[in-house]
């Protein structure tokens, strides 16, 4: 059985990722969705012109995996491609954070994920593709978004680790690194900090568009827009010391 896997499913860039994997890639059999909300993941199943099966349940609890696993087993699934998209942020100075908030982050954004991939890695084969949604966060260090920024630079270098390692078996992964976009995150994360509220918000059918193409042509990196391109241009021209103090103006921390 030739699947899509897609986490975070349910809202935002994971939902959109649902919407239009079917489109391009006519050959599966079936999308696997996961996330919490069994609602949203039952609405967006009426959308979808292809067989759905629902794994609701959160992933920061094992139980979850197990569903899946004992799925892939007994369905002899071949992975054709994995999108981690579940993930949140949550944005303020880190001393007066909430230390569940902070620690969830770091679990769901970066345990999870490696958790997932790991699990799914004897199901992935030649042409497969994993896409990992990092963030334009994890260009530099970021007062006022630290953990969030820390966790997405995890995920960052992880798939591009992870994309050498596996080259050889013929399977690709991409990072996809996008800025501000029009979501439900913000409603979790709050509005951005300082300055940064000045980037207008992305459409989110434009950066899955993008990110699927590039992930097509097995791009190591998708970023969409110019303003996100200039950002991941800039921080790479300067030391990380001085990114870091530029993010602490933006932000007004």
């Amino acid at each position: 059985m030739r699947i899509a896997l897609i986490t975070g499913a349910s809202s935002g860039i994971g939902r959109e990722f649902a919407r239009q994997i079917p489109k391009l890639y006519k050959d599966l059999d079936a999308v696997w969705l996961v996330a919490r909300r069994t609602d949203r993941l039952k609405e967006l199943e009426t959308e979808l012109d292809v067989p759905v099966q629902i794994f609701d349940g959160d992933l920061m609890r094992d139980y979850i995996y197990e569903r899946i696993e004992r799925e892939l087993s007994r369905k002899r699934a071949d992975i054709r491609m994995l999108v981690n998209c579940a993930g949140y942020g949550k944005s303020g100075v880190f001393r007066e954070s909430d230390e569940k908030s902070q620690l969830g982050m770091v679990q769901l954004n970066c345990y999870a994920l490696t958790k997932m991939i790991h699990m799914c890695m004897p199901y992935l084969s030649g042409g497969s593709r994993i896409i990992n949604l990092s963030s334009s966060a994890s260009f530099a260090p970021q007062p006022g978004f630290a953990v969030y920024a820390a966790s997405k630079s995890y995920v960052r270098s992880f798939s591009y680790a992870l994309r050498a390692e596996l080259k050889e078996r013929g399977i690709s992964v991409t990072c996809v690194c996008p800025g501000p976009v029009d979501t439900e995150f913000f409603k979790t994360s709050g509005e951005l900090p300082g300055k940064e509220k000045m980037l207008k918000k992305a459409p989110v059918e434009k950066v899955v568009h993008k990110a699927l193409l590039d992930a097509a042509h097995k791009r190591r990196t998708s970023v969409y827009g110019v303003s996100m391109k200039s950002v991941r241009i800039g921080t790479k021209l300067f030391p990380s010391f001085v990114s870091t103090e530029i993010m602490r103006w933006i932000n007004n921390i």
